[in-house]
């Protein structure tokens, strides 16, 4: 039997998407820096050191003697020897006045008077011990150091962006479509 029919056929629509990504572009410059580093200061004060030697002593032990030195040595012995003398006379007019009393005081002065201390003799150091006097004061030194900070500048520089937004296009690859047949129908 030959049923009537109606055929249908449909064609969906076929879209094309065309899509152009977007380009980013990021660079960053580098920062401009500018750097010093001051000097420290630094100050030394030196105090210098002393020595002292005093060799007065020593040179008086070998007879090696200022003039004045000499000059004192040779008055206070010849104050000495003056009183020395006098005391002498003195006591020898004495014993001159009173020489009904006996002995022979003028052969005993004469002797005393002809004669001298006895000499004495002795081992020594020249120059004796510990005559040079030495006395010493060491230097010193004072070191003041002020640091200086760094002078430190910065440029920062900003980043350079690009930016190229992606595109997405659409196009119509196949149309819909819908087709219809009649079949066995009769008119």
């Amino acid at each position: 039997m030959n049923v009537p029919q109606i055929r249908l056929e449909s064609n969906f629509i076929k879209l094309g998407l065309k899509i152009e990504k977007p380009v980013q572009e990021i660079e960053q410059p580098p920062a401009i820096q500018s750097i010093q580093q001051p000097k420290a200061i630094l100050e030394i004060e030196t105090i210098p050191g002393k020595l002292t030697i005093d060799q007065t002593k020593a040179r008086e032990d070998v007879d090696l003697k200022s003039v004045g030195r000499r000059i004192e040595e040779f008055s206070q012995y010849g104050y000495q020897d003056w009183l020395k003398g006098l005391e002498r006379r003195a006591a020898q007019g004495t014993e001159l006045m009173k020489i009904e009393n006996g002995g022979n005081p003028i052969a005993y002065q004469a002797k005393e008077n002809s004669e001298g201390p006895p000499k004495q003799f002795n081992i020594g150091w020249v120059p004796s011990y510990n005559s040079v006097k030495i006395q010493c004061e060491p230097a010193k030194v004072n070191i003041e150091v002020r640091p200086q900070k760094p002078k430190i500048e910065v440029e920062i520089r900003k980043p350079v962006h690009t930016y190229t937004p992606g595109k997405v296009s659409t196009e119509i690859l196949k149309k819909n479509s819908l087709n219809i047949d009649f079949i066995n129908l009769t008119i």
